[in-house]
């Protein structure tokens, strides 16, 4: 089985974020009539206002890089409050989708919300298709946000037996 860890953002790590960031728009800007260069400076644009909204409105999370077999294969950011665990950002490169890398990482989030008597919650998009992994996780809409919903998963609360 592959060895899924996960270490804080490091300096060097800039390119590899923004180049994640890129595989994660890459099929909405495939049909803009943009030439290559200006599908990139969109990007580079909106790598930079996303990271900085997230360490503006999320400060004191962890800013990892997902790391498999010691690559790096994803980022996860979550911030942690005392009733609410956020996952603010989780991402993997197009090589390391669908491989259960996403769902091992949100089954440790269930189990640590759960041992906190925590609600997870996470932003994505309508028709992102990893809703479908967060219903199975045990994930319900709460809410709407624009394009995004909200979903939440509520601490499962262990009885005295």
């Amino acid at each position: 089985m592959e060895q899924v860890q996960l270490r804080p953002i490091r300096d060097g790590d800039r390119l590899f974020l923004a180049q994640l960031y890129a595989s994660t728009r890459a099929d909405e800007l495939a049909i803009l009539p943009w030439s290559e260069e200006q599908k990139a400076a969109f990007v580079a644009q909106q790598f930079e206002a996303q990271d900085a909204h997230y360490r503006a409105h999320y400060s004191g999370a962890a800013f990892d890089v997902i790391e498999v077999d010691g690559e790096p294969a994803g980022r996860l950011y979550v911030h942690r409050g005392p009733r609410e665990i956020r996952i603010v950002d989780i991402a993997l490169t197009p090589a390391f989708r669908g491989r259960g890398i996403a769902t091992r990482l949100l089954r440790a989030l269930t189990a640590e919300a759960d041992d906190g008597a925590c609600t997870l919650s996470i932003h994505v998009e309508m028709n992102n298709p990893a809703r479908r992994l967060y219903e199975r996780l045990g994930f319900r809409a709460a809410g709407e946000h624009g394009p995004y919903v909200r979903m939440e998963r509520a601490a499962y609360v262990k009885t005295a037996s």
